[in-house]
């Protein structure tokens, strides 16, 4: 039974649109995405490529929040206005946290769990490599596809960039991922969007990492 205002066509057809409107801008999302992975290297990593980090991850939500959320979504999904103020606030708080306060670099060099590497790049492998492809096995075909930029790959790859930047990164900011996490995978379900079950894990690596203790930091031994 299908509790949501749009059935899966009406969605699909949403998407189509939404994609042919923003053309060429989901494929520079993806560069963005991409170059968040390169400003993370551990080998060049720095405060000031911590918080570009960051501001990649605000404007992307900010887009979500803004483009895909007031302007497309709330057409078929009144809850689409409830969606995009709650993604803003997501956005705000990345800026907040991330780029004003450069929450995103560590104080002094920390561990990190291995669950915590594995799982960030399980998670964004899958929102960058492996959700298109699930879709295309569906049937799914461009334009009518969920692309990057969307709630559910941007919700996997955000849980798993941030575990990636390590334990120094705020837990506020997994709030908004879990409670998408919930809301994407159920709908995901009744419209038999099965690429977007991956939520479900993205939510539980979010709570992991909220409950989670930072480790102590490696002291230097080293004489001087």
């Amino acid at each position: 039974m299908n509790l949501l205002p749009f059935d899966r066509s009406a969605l699909l057809a949403l998407l189509a649109h939404y994609n042919e409107a923003i053309w060429p801008w989901q494929v520079l999302w993806i560069a963005l995405a991409f170059a968040a992975l390169g400003l993370l290297h551990p080998a060049t990593r720095s405060r000031l490529k911590t918080r570009g980090v960051a501001a990649i991850l605000a404007g992307l939500w900010a887009w979500m929040a803004v483009v895909f959320h007031f302007v497309f979504f709330s057409t078929i999904q009144p809850a689409a206005w409830l969606f995009g103020v709650v993604s803003l606030l997501q956005a705000a708080a990345l800026a907040w946290y991330g780029v004003v306060h450069d929450g995103f670099a560590a104080a002094a060099p920390v561990p990190r769990a291995p669950w915590r590497l594995f799982a960030a790049w399980a998670l964004i492998g899958y929102a960058l490599l492996a959700y298109p492809l699930l879709g295309w096995e569906q049937g799914l075909r461009y334009p009518a596809v969920p692309t990057f930029s969307v709630p559910g790959p941007t919700t996997i790859y955000t849980v798993g960039l941030m575990l990636l930047a390590g334990p120094s990164v705020p837990r506020v900011l997994f709030i908004v991922p879990v409670l998408w996490a919930l809301v994407g995978s159920m709908a995901a379900m009744t419209l038999g969007l099965t690429q977007d079950l991956m939520l479900w894990l993205a939510g539980i690596a979010a709570v992991w990492a909220i409950g989670a203790r930072a480790p102590a930091p490696r002291l230097n031994t080293d004489a001087s």
